[in-house]
């Protein structure tokens, strides 16, 4: 093949001429060596294959196949179901007899105000605790489970009754809760945060709903303990600070009723019950005062700035106050200086009025200045900041004070 190359590259035709009958014959003896065979192939194009297919058939016969099917409707247990101040826990299970898997539940609430259900918790516990609902609200819940079929009818429909009011723990009617049990506890129905904490006794109210779909049942409260007259409970809530939303530099005791901190800077601690309607009062007495700080006293949202003073962002509104005057603060502007300060065993008291949407301050039981701020909406949570020359002690559970009615503020 070089040479036929070779040769027709050479530019003279008298040169190809004289090779011409050779390279004929060359083409020819080749194409006589191709039709006899000599490129055959030396091997067989027969060969032999055998398969094991033992282990695979054993394999087959060794596989269960079951029908899935849809869960059964879970049962709400009534007896573990309570509320407590503005928090409902609500516990379910499966059908004693039901032998369909179940991967999770998924639980839901309304508004409160009959509107739409909405989704508040999606997994596999069976206890759920969600806070942050309304004060003297009518919530309804359901629940139900799913698995990779899809998902199981709805329980009964579960009214609940958040508390007007909330009696200490000596005086709370309570639904028993295992407490080695730990129910799943969500931080509001729109929040995706969750944690767990210890189950906790609870007045209850509720209804079991099913007409067609629902039934009626009423927990009667007074065949829990007639000795109980519950008209003469006030209109009032008990809570106290919350170590878990509070900055770390803050410090606890007296069953985390008294606050103080370990830093020189300005730390934010908040209650643990949020408010969204009603009237509301509470107040925090001075335990200890030194070197004239400035304590800040309000209220806020749960994600306001723990480590500044309260009021220096959009989140709270409050009262900041030395041992001779007092301003209001929201959003880093200070407004209505005035005249009167605080001192070792004085007592701050702060009222909000979710009915009013005001919020109003007040010193040694006489009000601080006007009305602080108007137009509240939302959840506001109880709050404070201090530093370490400051010891404060929250008591809750106060009806409102005799200025708030004097002045003729609920007419």
């Amino acid at each position: 093949m070089e040479y036929c190359l070779e040769v027709i590259k050479e530019n003279d035709p008298s040169g190809f001429l004289q090779i011409s009958d050779a390279l004929i014959r060359r083409v020819h003896l080749t194409e006589d060596q191709w039709g006899k065979g000599t490129l055959s192939p030396r091997m067989t194009t027969d060969f032999d294959l055998n398969l094991d297919s033992a282990p695979l058939l054993q394999s087959i016969h060794q596989l269960d196949f079951m029908q899935m099917k849809l869960p059964a409707p879970p049962i709400l247990q009534l007896e573990e179901c309570c509320t407590h101040n503005n928090s409902a826990t609500l516990s379910w299970k499966q059908p004693p007899l039901s032998t369909v898997q179940v991967e999770g539940y998924i639980l839901e609430l309304d508004d409160g105000n009959g509107g739409q259900f909405r989704e508040v918790y999606v997994g596999k516990e069976t206890m759920c605790t969600v806070d942050g609902l309304h004060f003297n609200s009518t919530y309804s819940a359901r629940v139900k489970a799913f698995n990779k079929t899809g998902v199981s009818p709805y329980s009964k429909t579960l009214v609940l009754q958040t508390s007007e009011d909330s009696e200490p723990e000596e005086q709370a009617l309570t639904f028993p809760v295992p407490l080695e049990r730990l129910p799943l506890r969500r931080s509001s129905p729109f929040s995706s945060t969750l944690n767990l904490q210890n189950s906790f006794p609870g007045r209850s109210y509720f209804e079991l709903r099913s007409s067609s779909h629902q039934m009626s049942l009423h927990s009667s409260l007074q065949s829990l303990n007639s000795a109980v007259d519950i008209k003469k409970m006030v209109a009032v809530a008990w809570f106290s600070f919350d170590p878990s939303t509070a900055h770390s530099d803050i410090i606890f005791s007296n069953d985390n009723l008294t606050v103080t901190c370990n830093s020189y800077d300005d730390r934010v601690v908040l209650g643990k019950t949020g408010f969204s309607k009603g009237l509301h009062y509470w107040e925090l007495s001075i335990d200890r005062y030194d070197n004239h700080p400035d304590p800040a006293f309000g209220v806020a949202r749960m994600d306001v700035l723990k480590d500044v003073m309260l009021g220096k962002d959009d989140k709270a509104w409050a009262m900041y106050v030395d041992n001779n005057r007092s301003w209001f603060m929201h959003n880093n502007s200070h407004t209505n200086r005035t005249e009167g300060g605080i001192t070792k065993g004085a007592t701050v008291g702060i009222l909000l009025d979710l009915t009013r949407r005001t919020l109003t301050f007040s010193i040694n039981e006489d009000q601080q200045g006007p009305v602080a701020f108007e137009n509240m909406e939302g959840i506001f949570f109880p709050a404070v900041s201090l530093n370490r020359n400051v010891q404060v002690t929250l008591h809750t559970g106060l009806p409102v004070p005799d200025f708030y009615n004097a002045r003729g503020s609920l007419q």
